[in-house]
């Protein structure tokens, strides 16, 4: 399927069928023989919790015992828990549903009201799903209480949904059923024990179930390999294998497209990121392969296939650009006819950020230069028609989502820029500029009047220039002093576009400091181009970027080393990682987020071996290019570091906590200025509540303030 507006900023499975992903922490990893701090790998062993607790301890002392620390912790708080937040909905069934967590719901309530409701400044909600209340119910306490991970509901008629629930926040969860006429769980109803995976509607009485059915069910990341269809009324055990991976695959998964008139089964079948097969299940079950290279982006609508290009590709006589957008009637394409028409061709500074179908359109959403603009196409009998989207901003960044592609025109547009509190709109594809509609705006969370946004290109060591978007004070002095955070990702074809952060705003920018992100190459800001500059053995180049956005923002005195701080996340963990210890003499202090930091290792433990496609196997010839970009293995004791702290979570069952750990350690017992925090929940996202992000947060720029104002 085309690329998502707004893609999840952390490593993220790419089928985009299932909303699970991961590995369970019943996984064993590899044995090591030659690492002291192995012992650290043991997730929930007793020795390494006391180690955590221990090294949490005294960084809670250094950064959160001041007054500072727990204002800021506090404001932050507040907003999180603000009713003032956009609640956003989606549109299910007769219903516009919400997920919402405050101060009063620390687990979340999942609601819904009317649309007609829903455009009043205060709308009344129903309850449909109070999770504090479940976990109540259930006696679940701590690190074991429910997390909503999703709800899947069956079209068309919406009276049943699948659940989804996660202890902590891990990607591992459990799937029930519930009754949205009654509200209630259902007795004896479909239910998916705990592990990776998913169930999906075929239909009321069938789902596919692609989860751990014991031993050799995983693949090598922790992944579903088989999927199977499973009967309403009938134990797991008797569910029918639909399709089965080979034990080197990624993910399987299977699903139904329920849209009226098009009712089509698929089975995905995901070999590593960004290569994986698509097949139509016929009503006897037999398999047949959509023909398209795999690494594309594959996507069936209604009667048209979608085919996104990561690659250059020839066909029928024609060769297609890399990054273009080809659509053609399925019918005719199962039927061996290979004629496309081209929605989207990228330039040099154009690159495709989503396609969203409505019920008579598509809405291209493009990046020119990381800035988004929207195009409306429209298929006819003479071919696509292409306008502007009436009425959308001009500035900002636009995300794009269909209301009910199945019943209208209409649209969400979530507009968004670094000082512009978010915008939620409702407008119709191809409608007039009148039809744009405010719905709800987002209050704000801090002064932006007295700072600016600039976009800059830093020119990298290759001279591939690299664009970056800078926040600063209208009156910067321009003498290298001001506290600069420098945030960036760079990975999985995943673009970093200007939003509205009211963490950022108090914990930065009002008191004075310069935020800046940079769009280096690993992303996805220019397409597959973009992030394929940077895969593997090309994967110093991301961090060459980096480090040139920084010498850009020192060169134009902006800040200078001892002023400037990095902060990343996942692989943007390993990003900074990577600067720590490739480049401390260009950073003052540095923020490492549920990294992945000893490479030799990482495929070996829990998801890594999904991202092999990304960073390459340690275990080949690959470690000759891998261990140069391998954070563990470049520490070296004679040298000196910034201040530097390690964030993970105990839960995270994507990236193994054993990489800050082992990390933290190494540096530690070198006797290098670093500090270490693990929430002991809170999966791959860090937090599981509201209280626990806003002090995560509070920490993180709590930590970088008093480092850059020494």
């Amino acid at each position: 399927m085309p690329k998502l507006a707004h893609a999840c900023q952390t490593i993220a499975i790419a089928a985009g069928l299932a909303a699970a992903a991961g590995s369970t922490f019943a996984q064993e990893p590899a044995a090591v023989t030659d690492d002291k701090y192995a012992w650290l790998e043991d997730v929930e062993g007793q020795k390494p919790l006391e180690w955590v607790r221990a090294q949490n301890a005294k960084s809670e002392a250094e950064i959160a015992s001041t007054p500072e620390f727990k204002q800021l912790e506090g404001k932050i708080l507040a907003m999180l828990d603000s009713d003032a937040k956009i609640p956003g909905v989606e549109k299910i069934g007769d219903y516009y549903y919400n997920f919402w967590k405050d101060k009063n719901h620390e687990r979340g309530l999942w609601r819904r009201t009317t649309l007609e409701e829903y455009r009043k400044p205060q709308p009344q909600w129903e309850t449909v799903i109070d999770l504090d209340a479940l976990n109540k119910a259930e006696g679940l306490q701590d690190d074991k209480k429910w997390v909503w991970h999703g709800a899947d509901c069956r079209k068309p008629d919406y009276k049943r949904c699948l659940i989804a629930l996660s202890r902590g926040g891990s990607d591992a969860d459990v799937t029930r059923e519930f009754d949205l006429t009654t509200k209630q769980w259902v007795k004896d109803g479909f239910f998916r024990p705990e592990a990776k995976g998913a169930l999906g509607w075929k239909d009321a009485d069938t789902v596919y179930v692609f989860t751990d059915f014991g031993p050799g069910s995983m693949t090598p990341s922790g992944y579903p390999r088989i999927v199977k269809e499973w009967k309403r009324g009938t134990p797991l055990s008797a569910a029918t294998v639909v399709y089965e991976g080979t034990s080197q695959d990624m993910y399987i998964a299977a699903y139904r497209d329920n849209t009226p008139g098009f009712e089509r089964d698929f089975v995905s079948r995901t070999i590593a990121f960004y290569n994986d097969e698509l097949y139509l299940r016929g009503s006897d079950g037999k398999l047949t392969k959509i023909d398209v290279p795999n690494s594309t982006g594959k996507g069936v609508v209604r009667d048209w296939l979608t085919v996104e290009l990561r690659e250059p590709w020839e066909v029928d006589g024609k060769t297609y650009k890399a990054g273009s957008l080809l659509a053609t009637r399925f019918d005719d394409f199962m039927a061996g006819k290979r004629k496309f028409d081209v929605l989207f061709e990228p330039t040099d500074s154009t690159s495709l950020a989503g396609a969203t179908w409505t019920k008579n359109h598509v809405v291209l959403n493009v990046l020119d230069d990381v800035k988004n603009k929207l195009i409306v196409l429209t298929p006819s009998s003479g071919g696509w028609k292409k306008s502007e989207f009436a009425g959308a901003p001009a500035l900002g960044t636009i995300g794009v989502g269909a209301v009910d592609s199945d019943d209208s025109d209409a649209v969400w547009l979530t507009v968004t820029d670094y000082l512009t509190p978010t915008t939620l709109m409702m407008a119709e594809a191809g409608g007039p500029a009148s039809a744009v509609e405010a719905l709800k705006t987002m209050p704000a969370f801090f002064d932006a009047s007295k700072d600016v946004v600039e976009q800059h290109f830093a020119t990298s060591k290759d001279g591939t220039k690299v664009p970056y978007f800078l926040v600063r004070p209208k009156g910067l002095k321009y003498d290298g002093s001001a506290p600069t955070l420098l945030y960036g990702y760079g990975g999985f074809e995943i673009s970093l576009t200007p939003g509205y952060s009211g963490g950022v705003g108090m914990g930065w920018l009002e008191k004075g400091g310069v935020y800046a992100v940079a769009n280096i190459r690993g992303g996805g800001e220019y397409g597959p181009r973009w992030h394929q500059a940077a895969l593997k053995q090309n994967r110093h180049k991301a961090y060459e970027d980096f480090a040139a956005v920084a010498q850009d923002m020192i060169a134009r005195k902006i800040t200078s080393p001892k002023r400037l701080g990095i902060q990343g996340g996942s692989n943007g963990g390993l990003l900074t990682g990577n600067m720590l210890m490739q480049y401390p003499e260009l950073f003052g202090a540095v923020v490492v987020q549920v990294p992945l930091l000893d490479m030799k290792r990482y495929n070996h433990l829990l998801a890594g071996a999904s991202w092999m496609a990304e960073y390459g196997n340690p275990d080949t010839a690959d470690w000759q290019f891998i261990q140069k970009f391998s954070p563990y293995h470049l520490f070296d004791p004679a040298k000196t570091y910034p201040p530097t702290i390690f964030m993970t979570s105990t839960r995270d069952d994507r990236v193994h906590p054993g990489h800050a750990r082992k990390m933290m350690a190494k540096m530690l017992d070198a006797g290098k200025d670093v500090r270490y925090y693990e929430n002991i929940e809170g999966g791959h996202g860090g937090a599981a509540n509201n209280k626990q992000s806003a002090h995560m947060s509070a920490l993180a720029y709590t930590f970088l303030w008093q480092q850059l104002n020494k």
